[in-house]
């Protein structure tokens, strides 16, 4: 009998995603309205399209580098620290995720730091995600 609350499931499908890196995952992890902020956009990012083309976009900039080192869960979200490396730079930071009541993320937000390593994040993932609107045909 599994006896993990639906936090616990629903992280543990984030991790098995993350631990694979494939984005192919990532529709069936993300609700319809879901909601990206990022540290390198001002606005937040909204839709399951839209998220997951982020998601992809930190699958390949952060990469295989990327560990989780800690995490705080609570009833309906949980707070990951990461550590990886970017362009030769320490980079770390949080992913918070918040989910609802189906285990769909709805809200996912990423705090990076210091400010030379969120500098090469935001130039790497905004390659990465021109790349893949080119090779889309956007």
């Amino acid at each position: 009998m599994d006896t993990a609350t639906p936090a616990e499931q629903a992280l543990a499908r984030w991790h098995a995603v993350v631990e694979t890196r494939d984005p192919a995952g990532l529709p069936g992890l993300i609700a319809e309205d879901a909601v990206f902020r990022s540290p390198a956009v001002h606005t937040p990012q909204v839709g399951r399209d839209t998220v997951v083309g982020y998601l992809t976009a930190a699958f390949t900039v952060l990469g295989p580098e990327l560990t989780y080192e800690r995490e705080w869960l609570g009833e309906d979200s949980a707070v990951l620290q990461f550590r990886t490396e970017v362009g030769g730079l320490d980079v770390s930071g949080i992913d918070m995720i918040t989910w609802d009541a189906d285990g769909q993320i709805v809200d996912f937000t990423v705090m990076v730091r210091p400010a030379k390593a969120l500098q090469a994040v935001i130039e790497h993932m905004g390659a990465e995600l021109l790349r893949m609107l080119e090779a889309a045909g956007r």
